[in-house]
């Protein structure tokens, strides 16, 4: 899934790609991906893209005082291209889920593999009207958003630090690959729970978390769109390397699955050197 790094790398590229350009034409081919219908996609044609912002993972295209957001989900995509096929897309052949046309005849494709269709386009007149961006909390690269503010976030927080770092109601824009390399910069197991955080932890938590994004956005500062998510995958120190050493210590990377999901951490660097139950409540074996 596109996190936040990637995300702002494509709001960079298509904001240099987009802005002061006109749109052609809006077109769906897949029947899950609108999820609004007033105003109709015809309400941006032929108006001009006026800007390009991120709302935690939401891409946020400005056009005709519209606001055209994108949330990519799992598996979803977007594909630039200088020169678009002509003619019409088919709904429902292939994973094309909708394309943008620009005058120039360029533009770009969002595409989802896959069955499960999450892949979310909305065309709002306040970004506010979808729920997703309504309901986020702050974004962990804020200027304003410092440590501080983090802890005032966690306090009165009862869970486990990894599900809080990816509740995009309390922070916007960490999913499970950022969080899994959150903790493991901060040395911290994903289980440990938010309301035994000492001061010292949460600032460590903190400024893993500033410098882990930071750091990754960089390295995707000015790529194209089809090379983000190459550049995404080389960097990640324990997501995604099950069965690897770890890059600090040597210990091999573990695993912990979910019914839909998994987790990576390094067990000598976050959790003692013991390793955590892989089952869906998993604590650490005692």
């Amino acid at each position: 899934m596109p996190e936040l790094p990637e995300v702002e790398a494509l709001r960079e590229f298509l904001g240099a790609h987009l802005v002061g350009k006109e749109i052609a034409r809006v077109l769906p081919a897949a029947i899950s991906v609108l999820k609004t219908y007033d105003p109709p996609l015809s309400a941006v044609e032929g108006a001009e893209v006026t800007g390009v912002a991120r709302h935690g993972k939401f891409l946020d295209i400005q056009a005709g005082g519209l606001h055209l957001l994108i949330h990519l989900a799992r598996a979803g995509w977007l594909h630039w291209k200088d020169v678009l096929p002509s003619g019409t897309p088919r709904p429902g052949k292939g994973p094309l889920a909708l394309r943008v046309a620009l005058t120039e005849g360029d533009g770009f494709d969002l595409t989802e593999a896959g069955t499960q269709k999450r892949l979310a386009v909305h065309l709002v007149r306040d970004p506010a009207d979808v729920p997703g961006v309504a309901r986020l909390g702050p974004d962990p690269l804020a200027a304003d958003f410092d440590l501080a503010a983090f802890a005032a976030l966690l306090e009165g927080e009862r869970r486990q630090i990894k599900g809080a770092l990816r509740d995009q109601g309390l922070i916007a824009g960490i999913g499970n690959a950022y969080s899994d390399e959150i903790l493991h910069a901060a040395k911290m197991s994903p289980f440990k729970p938010t309301q035994n955080l000492t001061e010292e932890e949460t600032a460590a938590l903190y400024e893993a978390m500033r410098s882990t994004l930071a750091e990754a956005v960089a390295r995707s500062h000015g790529l194209a769109a089809g090379r983000l998510k190459a550049e995404k995958k080389s960097g990640l120190r324990v997501h995604g390397r099950t069965g690897e050493p770890c890059p600090v210590c040597g210990d091999t990377i573990r695993e912990v699955s979910f019914a839909d999901s998994s987790l990576q951490y390094c067990p000598t660097c976050q959790t003692g050197g013991k390793p955590l139950a892989d089952r869906r409540l998993s604590r650490l074996l005692k």
